[in-house]
């Protein structure tokens, strides 16, 4: 029976969230006929791990659904045993990559890439904590139906399970590599004040994310597309689309990726930066893969933390850390759409070590553009006043650290995709052995 791992990362409270899940684990195993091994990363305190727990509880009971709740502890382990059963250098390093201590979307995505392969499963669909499904005539709108209609399928044989197929002739060979949606409700990235606040500084800030050089149009239209998802149409009817697929289209909290892919390559292990998981959209779509874009799409909420005092402070570093990460991501974005399917070898898998070397050799970028960004956002976020003021007060003494950081993080970046097949090999081989909902006095 082919196994797959639907995931859900969290570090905040999310009971609600987790039943939910398993009802579409439930759903998937009842009808595709695949084993579903849920996979709960749990970073929260020990009060909310043991309400996560007890709703993690009832998926249990269903048919071909295994449950894997686990801790940083028993997560921890895990990746310490994989890493010495590689035998790579720098294995401290590698730890902290897999396993920060601040938030990072890459590295708790790439935690469930190892261990979807440790628990031999095809593919990952991921979820976030953060988000809800829509519902029609009273059932749950669950987009794992799209995703295993058409996941890991030569894309020749996927058509008959689309509303419509754009695919080029030249990949109908290829597999399927990622099936996704977006999702309706409010902005992807929490800065909808800004624009409430003042239209234009939400456009010269937003408008930092385009690449240096870029045209004014071109700067416009991406702010324009900027975090907006699929706007607020709920859903009606199913639709699918099969070709290269429209990544602005795609949200991280409605996606599933191929062990083909995420086996190959990681995400970005940097912290502190919404939008460090996005990576693969960007190589599936370059390297000439197939993927299905569909309308199941995700509800996103906002939760209060964001907007208060520390929460908002932690939140808009996260969106500056982002934008500085462009300086280093433009540049291999821009040389993988170059290479096209000379990114794939034979058996169209991606050569991962073509990816390496770019993303190593981007780290030499001209940092003056990034001091440019963070004059620019000093800058507007002192003419929107109150605490978007204060903010910028306290990026004052972090601007040369968050210079370094984010050339490090494309470093460890090109580190990690180097060693990311010994790391998948070694975590096949290694058992995952924490499973359930127990928690060690190490995770709280």
């Amino acid at each position: 029976m082919r196994k797959i791992c639907l995931t859900l990362p969290t570090n905040r409270p999310c009971a609600g969230t987790i039943s939910a899940i398993g009802a579409e684990a439930a759903y998937a195993a009842e009808h595709f006929g695949v084993e579903v091994h849920l996979l709960i990363l749990d970073s929260c305190d020990e009060h909310a791990f043991a309400e996560h727990a007890r709703a993690a509880a009832a998926p249990r009971g269903a048919a071909n659904v295994v449950v894997h709740h686990l801790g940083e502890a028993a997560q921890r382990d895990f990746l310490h045993r994989v890493i010495q059963r590689a035998a790579l250098p720098k294995p401290d390093l590698l730890l902290d990559l897999m396993l920060p201590a601040d938030v990072s979307y890459g590295a708790c995505t790439n935690r469930a890439f190892l261990i979807a392969a440790a628990l031999g499963c095809a593919s990952v669909h991921r979820r976030d904590s953060d988000s809800s499904y829509q519902v029609h005539d009273g059932r749950p709108v669950f987009p794992i139906h799209h995703e295993l209609r058409s996941l890991g399928k030569r894309a020749a044989d996927a058509v008959p399970g689309v509303t419509r197929s754009l695919l080029d002739a030249a990949d109908a060979h290829k597999p399927v590599a990622m099936v996704g949606s977006s999702f309706v409700g409010e902005l992807s990235v929490d800065i909808g004040e800004i624009r409430e606040l003042d239209p234009e500084v939400y456009y010269e800030v937003v408008g930092l994310w385009a690449e240096a050089g870029a045209s004014e149009r071109e700067r416009r239209e991406l702010v324009e597309e900027s975090f907006t998802g699929a706007g607020t149409e709920p859903f009606s009817r199913d639709e699918s689309t099969l070709g290269a697929p429209d990544i602005w289209r795609v949200d991280m909290c409605n996606i599933a990726l191929d062990h083909e892919v995420y086996e190959r390559v990681p995400l970005l292990p940097a912290t502190s930066t919404i939008g460090s998981d996005y990576f693969l959209l960007h190589l599936v779509r370059d390297a000439t893969l197939p993927g299905v874009v569909h309308n199941r799409n995700i509800v996103n909420y906002y939760t209060p933390e964001r907007r208060t005092g520390p929460g908002f402070t932690a939140y808009q570093l996260r969106f500056t850390k982002f934008l500085l990460s462009m300086l280093y991501l433009y540049p291999v974005y821009t040389a993988m759409e170059a290479a096209g399917a000379a990114l794939l070898d034979e058996r169209h898998h991606v050569r991962a070590d073509v990816i390496a070397e770019l993303a190593g050799r981007s780290a030499a970028e001209d940092r003056a553009e990034n001091v440019r960004r963070l004059d620019v956002i000093d800058r507007c976020y002192r003419q929107l006043g109150g605490r978007y003021a204060e903010f910028a007060d306290h990026l004052v003494p972090l601007r040369e650290r968050l210079l370094d950081e984010a050339q490090a993080d494309i470093e460890d970046f090109a580190l990690l995709v180097e060693a990311w097949g010994p790391l998948i090999a070694a975590g096949r081989a290694e058992p995952l052995t924490a499973v359930g909902g127990t928690r060690s006095a190490d995770d709280a």
